[in-house]
């Protein structure tokens, strides 16, 4: 009888298409199999001869530089016995003639990262050629922590590649387009690169919580030469302004091919690099926005600002700030590292602002422990807590015998974390989030929320040092008993209201044109004395300088209302425009202080500016591998030369991140650009611009097309 050929492997089918589809991967732009953990991943072998019953065939997948059984990096599977290994089996579906079907399922606790595969028969080894399988996390696996139920939930927070990013004041949102561009060419090889740089070991990269928490450290260039370089100074030699950019996709590629941290960066390019990353590697994000953020660094859950006696505020007393809009991210996992109760969102934060058990790292934070005032649960609750719950405390600053002596003017309760928002599921508008991060203002849940807080904040080690400055017990009743308007919620009216009214749409160049509305309750008649001031800031609430105050004492009869006017020349603040360098908008202090108690009350708001748009001429539809053009005009209508201007378009699937510079622009001048495309893929697709200036820097439009194979 002769005897049968030892047994070697002449092939290996990864069957990409088929399973790129059912994995959800097929959008990745990767020569190598994307799939996802807890999911089957079919495959073809192809033998020397037919397969038989005794034959040993072992497939073995291997992570990382020295793959060892012990650390769970070498996985060696039998599909003869289909016995289970660390979670994961091989099991062989049908063998006919050479070939042989397996389908291998991965744990869905398996390690996330990039494998390759041996096919070892008996003492011969088969390595295919390109045998690299990227594993990542699988919100469509129950079994995963990462596991989300919504198929349009999926669609939003995992698959779609394109968004927005509000940013402007609370007063004046608007949505940035943002190309998210995960499936993009290099991206994910360049998150496999970042996994490699976290330093995270092994076991760790099972864990959504450990591998988002080491993102948010790595997409900021502090400690680790991340991914990108901050700078809010408004001098971006060197560098891209952080208003250029577009999208994700340039920002990571030259990371990736360079190896050298990208400038610049301000928070939307951090929170946008960010949710690519994470949507890349398979755990459901969004970039999230939160207007009036607190920069809270005492975690004493107040930001104090400093006036001076013309109430003007002052800018280098405090190291505390409230920045007109913040962006961060919520990632969507489990926490089992965590009593019950803190499993869905969570918040994370790449944008370098405080240090993290020695890193510049933030999160992730349950959004129900921030909600609930469980400011002790990890990671870094507590920071994200004072950015949504933080007062703002005014104090009066005189010089006294050469001392400073500071005296208590308004307390603003709850004035920060407003309009906190996202892209909706499914749809191109905002969605308003607050109520996942806090209670309505007033309720009996929010004043039990604050007292966890406070409880845990004040015994915190600076107790005794700031135990008469933490002002939210100021806010809280002693005892938490409901008081008569908790049932409609509706707290009773203070006497004076304050409004800021914008009398027309701030365009640069024009003047600013405001009232001030005092509007009483109170039955009888009052002598108020009104001091409002107008700044210009950055959006990080530095002062770049005041630009004008009044002063007035008015009598207030009973429940009237009166308005003074607040009237600024352009010439006053355009000289400055371009010294600001970043989101920059004018901020509007008024305190009113009734004469003859010590009642005094504080409003704020911040306008931002308008522009000019920008028009895309470009036909409506078009079809793959055939080229149209795309033309972007801007005409400036400004009273103001736009000098230095630069252009940058950007088209996923059709065009390259692209730049035209611009030079000056004259008022009334008109300047078109034109790019010729090829779409690669079809499908709806979108084209991005933005214009930036030495004096205006964000200036941005989008445009949809519908590409057809």
């Amino acid at each position: 009888s002769s005897v049968a050929p030892q047994l070697t492997v002449t092939g290996v089918d990864f069957l990409k298409s088929r399973n790129a589809r059912l994995h959800h991967t097929d959008a990745y732009d990767n020569q190598g199999l994307v799939a996802r953990r807890g999911q089957g991943i079919e495959m073809k072998l192809f033998f020397n001869r037919q397969l038989s019953a005794s034959d040993k065939v072992k497939l073995q997948f291997s992570i990382g530089d020295k793959p060892m059984k012990s650390q769970g990096t070498l996985i060696s599977l039998n599909p003869m016995t289909g016995k289970d290994y660390n979670g994961w089996r091989a099991t062989i579906i049908m063998s006919f003639n050479k070939e042989c079907l397996v389908t291998v399922i991965s744990s869905p606790n398996a390690i996330i990262g990039k494998y390759s595969l041996k096919v070892v028969t008996g003492s011969n080894s088969y390595k295919p050629e390109n045998d690299a399988v990227y594993l990542l996390f699988n919100p469509w696996c129950q079994e995963d922590t990462v596991f989300m139920a919504g198929n349009a939930e999926r669609n939003e927070y995992v698959l779609n590649d394109m968004g927005y990013i509000y940013v402007g004041s609370a007063d004046y949102i608007h949505g940035r387009p943002w190309n998210f561009g995960q499936f993009e060419e290099l991206i994910l090889d360049c998150c496999m690169d970042l996994l490699d740089q976290s330093k995270l070991k092994p076991n760790a990269r099972r864990d959504p919580v450990l591998v988002s928490r080491a993102m948010s450290a790595l997409v900021n260039d502090n400690d680790d030469r991340g991914v990108l370089m901050g700078n809010w100074s408004g001098m971006y030699t060197g560098g891209t302004s952080p208003l250029a950019w577009v999208g994700s996709v340039a920002i990571l590629q030259q990371y990736y091919k360079t190896k050298q941290p990208v400038r610049f960066g301000q928070c939307w390019v951090f929170s946008g690099v960010l949710t690519t990353v994470m949507r890349c590697l398979g755990v459901p994000a969004r970039s999230v926005s939160n207007f009036e953020s607190a920069h809270d660094t005492q975690e004493d859950l107040r930001v104090d600002i400093y006036l001076d006696e013309n109430r003007q505020p002052l800018n280098n007393l405090t190291l505390d700030s409230i920045w007109n809009f913040h962006v961060w991210n919520d990632v969507w996992m489990k926490r089992p590292d965590l009593p019950a109760g803190f499993d869905g969102w969570q918040a994370i934060d790449a944008t370098p602002q405080e240090q993290s058990q020695g890193v510049f790292q933030c999160g992730p934070s349950p959004l129900k422990a921030i909600l609930e005032g469980h400011v002790y649960v990890n990671f870094d609750c507590k920071f994200v807590y004072a950015e949504v719950n933080a007062d703002k405390v005014y104090w009066k600053v005189q010089k006294v015998n050469g001392q400073n002596k500071y005296t208590k003017l308004a307390v603003v309760t709850n004035a920060a974390g407003k309009n906190i928002s996202t892209k909706a599921v499914g749809q191109n508008r905002r969605e308003d989030i607050t109520l996942q991060y806090k209670y309505p203002e007033g309720s009996l849940k929010e004043r039990r929320s604050m007292q966890v807080a406070t409880s845990f904040i004040s015994g915190s080690g600076y107790g005794a040092r700031y135990a008469s400055a933490i002002v939210p017990r100021a806010r809280m009743l002693a005892d938490v008993s409901p008081s008569p308007w908790d049932n409609d919620e509706e707290p009773p009216k203070p006497e004076i209201q304050l409004e800021i009214a914008n009398k027309s749409p701030l365009y640069p160049g024009n003047p600013i044109d405001l009232d001030i509305i005092a509007k009483t309750f109170a039955p009888k008649s009052q002598t108020v004395n009104i001091a409002a001031s107008c700044q210009l800031q950055s959006y990080i609430g530095q002062i770049k300088a005041n630009i004008g105050c009044i002063k007035e004492t008015i009598k207030l009869e009973s429940k009237s209302e009166a308005r003074i006017p607040l009237k600024i020349a352009a010439d006053k603040y355009m000289g400055l425009l371009a010294s600001v360098g970043d989101e920059d908008l004018i901020k509007v202090t008024v305190i009113a202080e009734i004469e003859g108690t010590d009642k005094k009350f504080a409003k704020d708001m911040s306008l931002t500016f308008e522009y000019p748009p920008i028009t895309v001429e470009m036909p409506a539809t078009a079809k793959v591998d055939e080229e149209f053009s795309c033309a972007f005009i801007f005409k400036n209508t400004l009273n103001m030369v736009l000098q230095d201007c630069k252009l940058c378009v950007e088209g996923l699937g059709m065009f390259k991140l692209t730049s035209f510079d611009e030079g000056d622009i004259e008022p009334g001048r008109i300047i078109k650009s034109k790019v010729i495309c090829t779409p690669k893929r079809a499908g709806e697709k979108k084209i991005v611009a933005t214009l930036a200036s030495t004096q205006v820097k964000g200036i941005s439009v989008e445009k949809v097309i519908t590409i057809t194979e």
